[in-house]
């Protein structure tokens, strides 16, 4: 199974760690090759992204939670192909909140990503600690620890502006759950440097009691001498986006709406960045919540009426555009077909920036290998996969798709298990476990798992051994299996195979649905029992992601004719 790849390592020898090819998604690509593009321009849950300009190049991060490494950093030469470069934060602190448990739905919140003398910086509020800020020389990293700007509670979606004359002023909402308040945007001033405030926080905006009610999200700029904050409103599946100007920083702020829904199919569109391009050309990125598949990234064409940013199809009055689905490409250097990473082959002696863990990372959660496969050590508890940090997940790339991987588990200890989950409030899991010493394969499914509903287990299949041992020094009998999840609309079909090229469908469907404030996410697990027995193992071989129509009798490449 993990036969070395002679071609593989001689490119590694040459080429930098992190230098790759550019990928291209076989289940969605916007880009149309025509000069035109169609949204999403990212179809994955990439919540509340945020961009910066540094002449020919776009970086973007995004919210990211408790999930680590946090505050993924993507790179575009045009707005629409995008690339995962890294991420900004290894860890989020405080270490004792993050580590062990999950913390669904807390940790970075919206951060905004600005370039300034040099650096970048990424801002972001956590609505349990304060706001947090990260710089760098290159949006690769390395990235300096995290500095703590402002300690407190409840305050989020920060972004900073340094003005012409240098001075740093910090724009930010407040989240309800925390501050008991919220529907307010409020802006104080910072040093010069960024690192800590001077000044008292203003409210600049007051959205209670109006149309323009849960107001957050919000981002600072300026052009031509006005003050702009964009902000979005009207709440996360229905709302609409804000344009504010002022002459001051502090207002008096004039509010239009400048995008909403309208005869689109695009619901709630708003939350994202304004980019200005070295082409004279304005466009504003956007999410759109697509309930388990996340909040999904648009590209909107910005036209100026009256010295106000109207987005996307242009009305024939007024100030409020609504979604274009498609559009011609922005004006850029060159324009290569890209997108974020999905399938992997486990090939680099690191792990690929689409991973993440459910908590802070952990050595005895896995390792990467310079063997061709990455292993996953068996998480030892008792406890649901809601609470599992261990988890290995990525976000799913598009409405209809396969995911296929290609396992094996060593299993040395009674109820060792593991496999592939889709997580979210519901999830479900195909996993192997060893029972004696024999596996059986098994679907385990919860329903609202954040309100601590029980775990549901139904016995598929039972599988002998593939393998097993030759010395008894921490004997472990071996399943080699092939596990693949078929997503079509929100729903799931789990099935197996024995050889990688005929799969039975197995366990009930499963409609997914969301987590706490992301979407789905799909990938591995590998648990066991607490206790003081040797851990078990799965290694990865390879993970593919592949368009649903064509799955069905895909061969395994890595396998010896």
């Amino acid at each position: 199974m993990h036969t070395k790849h002679i071609l593989g390592s001689l490119l590694l020898t040459v080429l930098p760690l992190g230098a790759a090819a550019q990928y291209r998604s076989q289940v969605w690509c916007p880009d149309n090759g025509d000069g035109t593009y169609t949204n999403p321009v990212i179809n994955a849950d990439y919540s509340d992204p945020d961009v910066v300009a540094v002449g020919d190049d776009y970086y973007l991060t995004s919210s990211s939670f408790s999930c680590t490494p946090g505050l993924p950093v993507l790179h575009s030469r045009d707005l629409v192909n995008w690339e995962i470069i890294g991420h900004a934060l290894d860890r989020v602190l405080p270490d004792s909140m993050f580590s062990g448990r999950p913390q669904h739905g807390n940790g970075v919140w919206a951060p905004s990503i600005r370039h300034h003398n040099g650096r970048f910086y990424i801002y972001w509020g956590d609505p349990d600690n304060g706001v947090f800020m990260v710089r760098a020389t290159h949006p690769a990293g390395p990235w300096e620890p995290p500095v703590l700007v402002i300690p407190g509670k409840g305050i989020i979606d920060t972004t900073p502006l340094w003005d012409d004359d240098g001075r740093c002023y910090l724009v930010n909402a407040w989240a309800n759950s925390r501050s008991r308040f919220a529907s307010v945007i409020t802006v104080r001033e910072l040093n010069a440097e960024g690192t800590r405030a001077i000044g008292r926080p203003v409210i600049v905006f007051d959205g209670n009691g109006t149309e323009n009610h849960t107001c957050e999200g919000p981002k600072f700029y300026k052009r031509d001498g006005w003050y702009w904050i964009m902000c979005p409103a009207g709440g996360v599946p229905t709302g609409f986006q804000l344009a504010m100007r002022a002459r001051s920083p502090f207002g008096p702020y004039e509010v239009r709406k400048v995008l909403a829904q309208g005869d689109s199919p695009v619901n709630g569109p708003h939350q994202g960045a304004w980019v200005h391009t070295k082409y004279g050309e304005d466009w504003f990125l956007h999410f759109q919540d697509k309930g388990p598949y996340g909040r999904v990234v648009h590209l909107q064409p910005v036209t100026w009426r009256d010295n106000w940013p109207v987005m996307g199809r242009v009305p024939a009055r007024g100030y409020c555009g609504t979604p274009c689905l498609t559009h011609r490409m922005p004006k850029a250097a060159a324009h290569t077909i890209t997108n974020p990473a999905e399938s992997d082959e486990f090939n680099e002696p690191r792990l690929s920036p689409q991973w993440q863990w459910q908590a802070n990372y952990d050595a005895t959660f896995g390792m990467p290998t310079a063997l061709g496969f990455f292993r996953l050590y068996t998480h030892k508890s008792d406890l649901p996969l809601w609470h599992t940090p261990s988890l290995l997940l990525q976000k799913t790339p598009a409405d209809r798709f396969t995911a296929t991987a290609r396992l094996k588990l060593v299993g040395k200890a009674e109820g060792q298990m593991g496999g592939l989950v889709m997580m979210g409030l519901d999830y479900s899991a195909l996993v192997v476990r060893r029972v004696a010493d024999r596996f059986e394969l098994r679907q385990i499914t919860c329903h609202n798992a954040d309100k601590g509903e029980p775990e549901t287990v139904c016995t598929l299949a039972t599988l002998p051994p593939t393998g097993r041992d030759e010395t008894d020094y921490q004997f472990a009998i071996h399943e080699d299996i092939y596990m693949r999840m078929n997503v079509c609309d929100g729903r799931l079909q789990f099935a197996y195979s024995r050889d990688g090229r005929r799969f039975t469908p197995v366990g009930e469907p499963f409609a997914m649905r969301e987590g706490k404030w992301v979407g789905a996410r799909m990938g591995f697990v590998a648990q066991e029992p607490a206790g003081n027995a040797n851990r078990g193992w799965v290694d990865a071989d390879w993970f593919r992601v592949t368009p649903l129509e064509n799955a069905a009798n895909k061969k395994d490449r890595k396998q010896a004719p």
